[in-house]
């Protein structure tokens, strides 16, 4: 079998190369990723036990408030981005 080489080869084999290197690099980020928990919450269930930074960069558990009357947990997708 003989194939042709296109004529754009030459200036398409950068870009084809750095997407190809672009990719390669989101599999291996997304490899490295841990699995995100799979939970089924329901209304009235008691909420899974996780550790957040808070506001002061100090580690707060949501252990820390079981028994309490209320917990509100604010999270602003958008905090701290530009726009």
């Amino acid at each position: 079998m003989c194939f042709t080489v296109p004529s754009c080869y030459r200036s398409c084999r950068a870009p084809f190369l750095a997407g190809l290197a672009a990719l390669a690099l989101a599999v291996s980020l997304a490899a490295q990723m841990p699995a995100m928990a799979q939970t089924q919450l329901k209304p009235g269930d008691r909420a899974p036990n996780f550790r957040l930074l808070s506001d002061q960069w100090g580690p707060v558990s949501l252990a820390q408030f079981r028994g309490k009357d209320n917990v509100v947990l604010a999270i602003y997708v958008l905090a701290f981005t530009p726009g």
